[in-house]
């Protein structure tokens, strides 16, 4: 732990002039150009301990922006569909010539092999698509906004309200990442148990038994 708080105070002076120094007299960051954008959040604030954004490059940051946000989007719906298919299966069947049922599939990572390649053809297609053309440019510019108004669906309308609107992209922006480190543990503890909130017990394979 020493060590660890050594080196902090030592990074902290160099920059700041002081150990418990204040970062607001750290000037010169190049980080000082991203510290309004959305998702400056407490308890962090500003965070990017690998550096992506030291250069202070405005259409990179953007880029990486973009691609969080659809990381989290997609995350968000990971998440969702790990818990729904434990309460609600569709009734009717995945694939008729197959004999599959939507029933038969299992839930988590072991429906990747269930699902025929045509399936996994016609998921993949669909989702090509509306990257491409259906989400295909940002509107004014900013990373994330297809024009496709609250909720992202369209017929709801945009949020008009700028206070709103922000508070709404800053709660789309913190769910989205909750979810990528949630959807990750799950797929972990899929893999390891059979299940995305399986008995360890049943992780007999593991080297610390």
């Amino acid at each position: 732990l020493a060590m660890m708080a050594i080196i902090g105070m030592f990074f902290q002076d160099g920059l700041t002039g002081s150990a418990w120094g204040d970062w607001a007299n750290y000037t010169d960051s190049p980080l000082r150009a991203f510290e309004g954008e959305l998702g400056v959040q407490p308890p962090v604030g500003f965070w990017d301990p690998l550096g992506l954004s030291a250069d202070g490059d405005v259409a990179f940051f953007k880029r990486r922006r973009e691609v969080e946000l659809k990381h989290g989007r997609i995350s968000m719906f990971a998440a969702i569909g790990y818990i729904v298919p434990e309460y609600f299966r569709f009734p009717g069947d995945l694939s008729p010539k197959l004999g599959i049922s939507f029933a038969d599939v299992p839930n988590g990572l072991a429906a990747i092999s269930k699902v025929p390649g045509q399936g996994w053809s016609q998921i993949v297609g669909f989702l090509g698509t509306y990257e491409l053309f259906i989400n295909g440019e940002q509107k004014n510019g900013e990373p994330g906004n297809y024009g496709k108004g609250n909720l992202g669906l369209g017929f709801l309308g945009p949020v008009n309200d700028p206070e709103a609107r922000k508070k709404k992209l800053s709660a789309e922006l913190a769910n989205g990442r909750l979810a990528m480190v949630a959807i990750i543990g799950m797929f972990f503890q899929d893999g390891l148990t059979g299940s995305a909130w399986g008995d360890w017990a049943l992780y007999t394979d593991s080297p610390l038994r």
